[in-house]
């Protein structure tokens, strides 16, 4: 395996492409994220951040330039190999944690899993360890509804890494929680991403976490600097 999670090379996205209405959003990004790095993507609102990250986890699909995957180079490849990468080699987390509300926490994860054709005693072993690590085990048994924001944002990110993918990709993961419980949160991602040895990009506005990453990428006029 690869020793990197993911490579960019000269992503390039416009919007709107006929002038005069183009929105050139990303111009040439490049970027590598090693296993077991995490770093930190900051950038003023509507810079591209989002964008990035679609494009990063194969949701979305640049104008030109290449996605390596732990070594795959997933340019241009059919809907059904993205999907299968997307399943098994990456995690998602968002700003809010669109937990399923009908399944508790531990289910939350269990179902990813299931879907990858794990069995249903082994997804359940996975998902009490995961929740475990980040000292939400005893919440297993609970709806969406009943836990706090902060231990709705943990279980997403064991459901994120439910199938173990190499690589975490997170959109302001701790945007919607308060000062302390962002902490809490972004502590408890940093543990999973060091105990399991993924590799993340994190964006985020809060140049305080960004700072106990291992470095920081700035997008700034469609370029990382």
């Amino acid at each position: 395996m690869s020793d990197t999670a993911l490579h960019l090379d000269g992503i390039e996205k416009t919007y709107n492409s006929e002038k005069p209405n183009e929105i050139k959003v990303l111009r040439g990004v490049s970027a590598k994220v090693e296993r077991g790095e995490v770093v930190a993507l900051v950038a003023p609102s509507g810079a591209g951040k989002s964008t990035l990250l679609h494009i990063a986890g194969l949701l979305d699909t640049p104008d030109t330039g290449r996605i390596e995957i732990a070594g795959e180079d997933l340019t241009g490849r059919s809907d059904r190999a993205r999907t299968n990468a997307r399943r098994s080699q990456i995690g998602f987390v968002y700003q809010f944690h669109h937990l399923l509300p009908e399944f508790t926490a531990a289910e939350n994860i269990i179902l990813p899993q299931l879907a990858a054709g794990v069995s249903r005693s082994d997804a359940q072993t996975r998902a009490v360890d995961l929740l475990g690590r980040v000292g939400v085990a005893k919440r297993a048994d609970h709806r969406p509804g009943a836990l706090s924001g902060g231990e709705q944002q943990r279980v997403a990110f064991c459901r994120a890494l439910a199938n173990a993918p190499g690589l975490l990709l997170a959109d302001e993961p701790t945007g919607n929680l308060d000062p302390e419980t962002s902490d809490q949160v972004f502590e408890a991602l940093i543990k999973l991403a060091r105990e399991t040895g993924l590799a993340a990009l994190i964006a985020t506005h809060n140049m305080e976490l960004a700072a106990r990453m291992d470095r920081t990428v700035r997008l700034e006029q469609g370029v990382l600097v």
